[in-house]
This record gives structure tokens, C-alpha cells and sequence, in this order.
């Protein structure tokens, strides 16, 4: 049955029992969550049942308690993790702008992921960068004084990031290809 959930769970769940076999005996459900998502990224599903295993909970009780706090997410994050700061500056500076920008640039809604997976949208409180508001934090870089020109400007970096690296991609590609035909 575990080789149907797909190559990633087995992965998963090892990551999730080295992490419990780092708490010995602690019962602290909540670190227990942050820290399975800080390793992996969100809360699995299979990640979730290993933790109700490991605290002799059911697993009711772990996805009630993690569905509680609206810190923990559920399904994986996009390569590039974008998350729109709501704390009370970058509300009051019109957060809600750049919100609704990075929304209609990247074509998905708040907790969602684009189909190829590059980016997802998060809303989250304060990030302790009130001076800079409002805030964009992407994959852990803060980017400050937000507006909607900031959101087009760092999306088309990423566009042509991403195209210098196909390039290269193509590049390689092809001196691999020459090298093996000598």
C-alpha cells in the first residue's frame, strides 16, 4: 500500500519518525507539529497518523489541533513560498494590495499552489518587519515597502532566472552531447 501513495511518503514518514525519536517521551504536540513541518515543509497526512502513533492519540485529536492553529498547512508549498504579511502595519500601509496583486500575477488564491508548483500564497500575521511595511516574505527573504510594481518587478526577475536557467540547461546539454561524440 505505501508504494501507491507515491515516492514521497516513505520519505515523509522516515523524516517524521527521526523526528519523534529526537523528542524521547516529550508530549508536546505543538512543537511536535512545527517541527514536522519545518523539516518537511507541511503536515502529510501519514505524518500526521505516525505523530497520534507516537503520543497514543487519535489521530482526531492531532488534525483537530492542527487545524486549530492557522500557522500549519496541509498540502506541500510551491517551490517558491509566498507569503503576504496581514500584521496590523502592512494592514494599515494596504497590505491587502499586494495581496490581491501577488493573487491575480500568479493566478491562485490565498493557500493555494499554481499547477506546476513554482509558487504558493500564504497570508500571514506579523513578521516583526513593521518598519518595512508592507512586507513580502519569499522562501525566508523579507522584501519591504511593498506595492504592486515590487510584486511584477520580483516576478519577472524569476521569469528570467528562470529562463537564463534553461539556457544553461541547453547549454550542457549539448556540450555533453559533443563530448560523447568524439
Amino acid at each position: 500500500m505505501d508504494s501507491e501513495k507515491g515516492p514521497d511518503y516513505n520519505e515523509e514518514v522516515e523524516v517524521v519518525r527521526d523526528i519523534l525519536e529526537g523528542w524521547e517521551g516529550e508530549k508536546n504536540l505543538i512543537a511536535i507539529l512545527l517541527s514536522v513541518q519545518d523539516h518537511i515543509g507541511y503536515l502529510p497526512e501519514e505524518g500526521m497518523m505516525e505523530i497520534a502513533r507516537y503520543l497514543d492519540a487519535s489521530e482526531t485529536t492531532i488534525y483537530g489541533v492542527a487545524t486549530f492553529y492557522n500557522q500549519f498547512r496541509f498540502i506541500p508549498p510551491g517551490k517558491n513560498h509566498v507569503e503576504v504579511c496581514m500584521g496590523t502595519a502592512c494592514h494599515v500601509k494596504r497590505g491587502e494590495i499586494v495581496l490581491d496583486s501577488w493573487k491575480r500575477r500568479i493566478g491562485i488564491g490565498e493557500g493555494e499552489v499554481t499547477e506546476d508548483r513554482e509558487f504558493s500564497l500564504e497570508r500571514v500575521n506579523c513578521v516583526g518587519c513593521c518598519v518595512l511595511a508592507p512586507v513580502t516574505v519569499i522562501n525566508g527573504e523579507v522584501h519591504g515597502q511593498m506595492d504592486p510594481t515590487k510584486v511584477d518587478g520580483i516576478l519577472l526577475r524569476h521569469e528570467l532566472a528562470k529562463e537564463a536557467e534553461e539556457r544553461e540547461k541547453e547549454v550542457s546539454g549539448s556540450r555533453i552531447e559533443e563530448c560523447g561524440e568524439e
